[in-house]
């Protein structure tokens, strides 16, 4: 059984979420202080996270910036007021997998939830032990990724990449030599737009350069075509 937690200082939200997450066979617990669900975090292995941005004490996002610096990358949900877009924006930039506006169904919740679920099958089932077949690493150069075991090597050193940044990187490996533009990959990995807005490409274009260049300032592996997009090639020799 996956194990939930839902951070929300709005007893109604809670009680909502909890009892549909229940009713669909996921075991929750719960808190409505931000400092108290880092903490349950903390000493806790999740499947899934669900924060508020508003919280008592640490907010969702200082939660989440948190939660990512001690290398926790379990899937985060962050739930923001209607149209808040810095939130969203902010909230992305600093590891969150994807967000939802107030007020939700607790179908859409649940639908949010299966879909990174599936995106991250590798990692998502940290309660659960999988009997799956073994499946070749990706190999791009210096670039070696374990899809099963979440794990990329460069230049034969293992680096550590947030849920996004792995999913970003793989997408990019299985379509080398192909340009893609910022517009793709907001709908193909964030499952969204922006109207326009490419900010959050860019940063994590940026976070998964300075993980797997030799200089990401000259970018041999994924580079930039003006006008355009992102192109990721093996250098050249």
């Amino acid at each position: 059984m996956k194990k939930i937690l839902v951070v929300d200082d709005e007893p109604s939200i809670v009680t909502l979420l909890t009892f549909n997450l229940a009713k669909d066979g996921y075991e929750v617990i719960s808190a409505e202080d931000g400092a108290v669900g880092y903490e349950l975090a903390l000493s806790n292995q999740f499947d899934f996270i669900i924060l508020d941005v508003m919280l008592p004490n640490m907010d969702g996002l200082e939660i989440t910036k948190s939660l990512r610096r001690e290398k926790i990358d379990t899937p985060i949900l962050i739930l923001t007021a209607k149209d808040d877009q810095v939130d969203k924006i902010i909230g992305l930039e600093i590891g969150a997998d994807d967000y939802l506006t107030k007020p939700f169904s607790p179908r859409e919740v649940l639908a949010r939830m299966k879909a990174i679920f599936r995106r991250l099958k590798p990692t998502a089932n940290k309660t659960e032990e999988f009997n799956e077949t073994t499946k070749a690493p990706l190999v791009l150069g210096e670039i070696s990724i374990d899809e099963q075991n979440y794990e990329v090597s460069v230049r034969g050193k293992k680096i550590e990449l947030t849920p996004k940044e792995f999913e970003l990187l793989v997408y990019f490996v299985k379509r080398k030599d192909r340009v893609i533009d910022r517009d793709t990959l907001l709908d193909r990995i964030w499952n969204y737009d922006f109207a326009g807005q490419s900010r959050i490409v860019d940063v994590h274009v940026s976070h998964l350069r300075d993980k797997i260049e030799i200089d990401p300032k000259r970018p041999a592996y994924l580079v930039t075509v003006r006008g355009f997009g992102y192109r990721f090639q093996e250098p050249k020799k």
